[in-house]
């Protein structure tokens, strides 16, 4: 509802562009929104996607796990110590081999699938396209791979059900393609959602949409932080 959350919103420190370090943790931002009343359920769907991301890093030995930042796992379940929460179960998929890249895509699925289920029933517009633009940009860049490895792109794609068809991502896709390091392909990956949420933050509506992309901005910095301090160190 346009103004419901004036207050919140209102009193949430501004964000700065991609790179800029972020003025609040996600812990701290869930539980503002929580106080306020605000839609819980999308923004921990959205939150927790940063969450999964880091357990991703640490199981590849990509992230040390005294480096979490964790907002809704526990540190067994983002080590892969512990089992992940019901809703992020994956479905055993008997067609695709037992390799770790597929372990992690069939989590990846049921996260996505986990999401769009809140979108649906928080009537949230912005998350369920937020899970088609994200959907649509992973199985992009797998074809982009698979073609490029001779492989076929379907053993590659996640949740191909929830993807937006008409999301336009042939210019991130080339730039990532072109960029000349794995970091600067992220960026520009990075880049490209900045820009689509953007187009999308609903400045001064004041509603659960602004707070949503608030949320999904949040984990971008947060991303970049890391990486940034991983690269300087």
């Amino acid at each position: 509802m346009a103004g419901q959350h004036y207050y919140l919103l209102s009193a949430l420190p501004a964000l700065g562009e991609l790179g800029s370090a972020p003025p609040l943790m996600r812990q701290d931002f869930a539980e503002a929104v929580a106080e306020a009343g605000g839609p819980v359920a999308v923004i921990r769907a959205i939150l927790l996607s940063d969450d999964l991301m880091q357990r991703q890093a640490v199981l590849a030995g990509e992230l040390d796990a005294g480096d979490l930042d964790l907002a809704f796992l526990t540190p067994g379940e983002a080590q892969g110590e512990a089992p992940l929460p019901a809703e992020l179960a994956a479905e055993e998929d008997g067609e695709r081999p037992d390799t770790p890249r597929a372990t992690q895509d069939a989590v990846w699925a049921a996260y996505f699938a986990h999401a769009d289920e809140v979108a649906r029933r928080t009537g949230s517009a912005f998350l369920r396209a937020w899970v088609g633009h994200e959907v649509a940009l992973r199985n992009a860049l797998a074809a982009e791979r698979a073609k490029t490895l001779g492989l076929d792109p379907n053993d590659y794609v996640i949740a191909p059900a929830l993807t937006d068809a008409e999301a336009e991502l042939g210019d991130a896709v080339a730039d990532w393609s072109a960029a000349e390091t794995p970091l600067a392909g992220l960026r520009t990956l990075d880049q490209a959602r900045w820009e689509w949420l953007r187009q999308r933050e609903a400045w001064f509506s004041f509603g659960d949409g602004e707070l949503a992309v608030y949320a999904a901005r949040l984990v971008l910095l947060h991303r970049w932080r890391r990486l940034e301090t991983e690269r300087k160190e």
